[in-house]
């Protein structure tokens, strides 16, 4: 479904994404975990390509996206991405938030782009919540429409940047269980994200990522149990720690 390979981003003498190559399938859900500017969300953005990359190439169903003359808009509308602050249009309903990218971007009628919004509000259960302004709506329901804003434009994977990192700890539930519904409906997901309980029931692969690269791969009773390196040791156990605590 998506695949980098030795994706590298600089920024002059930063290094942010250092020869990274991964492979998501379609069903997979893969989890991206590492500390706070290791480059996960620079990664994230320069596999849905809204960060062009210094070096190496992305592919969509095979589909080389980093190859001259490709039409980056047409490429962008396929990959859903859910930011880790919730960008909603504050003077416009849940509803035309989510709504309006199949309308600019797809180019679909008013009332087929209406049919679909409502159809994504749905899925992440909002759709009593259509009529209501971003200032009406919880932090945790907001993020619920900026997913139904990636749903919507029925992409072909969904990349999620810590998407419940900007919301106070009673919100983050509601998130987690939307993305557990779409989990169990094999949504295709590419989720950066420190909550290890939805982690280890509902990731198919866990990847560790420290300073612009991939540390240590593998599934998540691994890293719960037995990893490989001891960065990813020390950083577990601080995770693990943290979520006893809360």
């Amino acid at each position: 479904m998506l695949e980098c390979r030795n994706l590298w981003k600089i920024y002059g003498k930063i290094v942010a994404v250092r020869d990274v190559s991964l492979e998501v399938r379609e069903g997979d859900i893969k989890l991206i975990f590492g500390p706070s500017g290791s480059g996960k969300s620079t990664l994230a953005r320069c596999l849905a390509m809204l960060t062009t990359p210094t070096k190496g190439d992305v592919f969509l169903k095979g589909e080389c996206l980093t190859k001259p003359g490709v039409d980056l808009n047409k490429a962008r509308a396929r990959v859903g991405f859910v930011f880790q602050h919730i960008w909603l249009f504050h003077h416009l309903t849940a509803l035309r938030n989510v709504e309006l990218g199949p309308r600019r971007s797809l180019g679909l009628p008013k009332e087929e782009a209406r049919e679909r919004a409502m159809q994504a509000l749905k899925e992440v259960r909002m759709e009593e919540w259509a009529k209501h302004y971003p200032a009406q709506l919880s932090g945790g329901q907001q993020q619920r429409v900026g997913i139904a804003r990636a749903l919507a434009m029925h992409p072909e994977i969904i990349i999620l940047d810590e998407p419940t990192s900007a919301l106070d700890p009673e919100l983050i539930g509601e998130v987690i269980d939307t993305l557990r519904d779409l989990a169990k409906k094999g949504t295709t997901m590419l989720v950066i994200s420190h909550e290890m309980p939805f982690a280890r029931e509902v990731a198919d692969e866990m990847l560790f990522f420290d300073e612009g690269t991939i540390i240590e791969r593998g599934p998540p009773e691994r890293f719960f149990t037995r990893p490989s390196s001891e960065r990813a040791r020390r950083f577990m156990a601080r995770l693990i720690k943290r979520t006893r605590r809360e």
